[in-house]
């Protein structure tokens, strides 16, 4: 007998044909992308274009906020999550997703690393060196774990802006995400520190896929390896990402890439 071997999917996050309406606003028009795993994707475009709304797609966020209609299909590696034996918590799990500015609890900075699985395993689940472990692991990942070793118990709030959203990338590690989405995951950082989080973020591609969403056009440029451009809820031109700058295709994407609009 010859023994299966999983192999990683061409695609790790698909939609075809997704249409979302927020009351009587279409707020996505007939959205079809494939995310591929192992790069970073940018979703770029002017401001209420859907860039965020699609963004929470992903994770199905966009069901929290009420009087939401969605068509289509979203699959995530593999799965359409719109089907109804979907778990909203196990999808969670897989698909973590990083904010516009740091939300860290207003507990310790050991306590919110274990948050998130605390909150997804039983009381008990792990010994107190399995949570130690997953700590250390999860902060050293981000590379936070040599400046707070020393003041786990510490308050997290009053860490940096750039250290909490170095926190609240590691407090999704120990749910073993394959997805990472990320929301303008710079936007509340100094020049310094988006140089450290985009590098940070450069270094995780390579165990998550990344789909970033930013209004930030150099840091489109230098730090994705592919673009999706969206305008007005549909999606305009998907390219690499220096092809997009250097040749876009459609006159919309030269318009907004070369600061003419949005």
């Amino acid at each position: 007998m010859t023994t299966q071997v999983a192999s990683t999917p061409t695609y790790t996050i698909q939609t075809r044909g997704l249409n979302l309406w927020y009351g009587d606003f279409q707020a996505l028009k007939d959205v079809t992308i494939n995310v591929k795993p192992g790069i970073i994707t940018a979703l770029i475009g002017p401001s209420g274009c859907g860039k965020t709304t699609l963004l929470r797609c992903f994770n199905r966020i966009n069901e929290r906020y009420g009087n939401v209609t969605t068509t289509g299909e979203v699959t995530i590696l593999d799965k359409n999550i719109y089907d109804a034996d979907v778990s909203l918590s196990t999808l969670r799990k897989s698909v973590g997703m990083v904010f516009q500015r740091p939300n860290p609890l207003p507990i310790s900075i050991y306590e919110n690393v274990l948050f998130g699985v605390r909150s997804h395993t039983p009381r008990g689940a792990y010994t107190r060196r399995e949570r130690n472990e997953m700590v250390e692991s999860a902060l050293c990942d981000v590379q936070l774990w040599d400046e707070v070793k020393d003041r786990l118990r510490r308050r997290a709030t009053n860490l940096t802006l750039e250290q909490q959203q170095k926190l609240c990338i590691a407090r999704l590690l120990p749910l073993k995400p394959r997805i990472i989405l990320m929301d303008e995951p710079c936007s509340a950082l100094d020049a310094e520190g988006i140089e450290r989080i985009e590098a940070l973020i450069d270094g995780l591609r390579k165990k998550f896929t990344i789909l970033m969403v930013t209004h930030n056009m150099a840091q489109a440029r230098r730090a994705s390896h592919e673009c999706i451009f969206m305008f007005m809820g549909r999606i305009v031109e998907h390219a690499p990402t220096l092809e997009m700058f250097l040749t876009p295709k459609q006159p919309e994407t030269e318009l907004y890439v070369r600061g003419r609009y949005g």
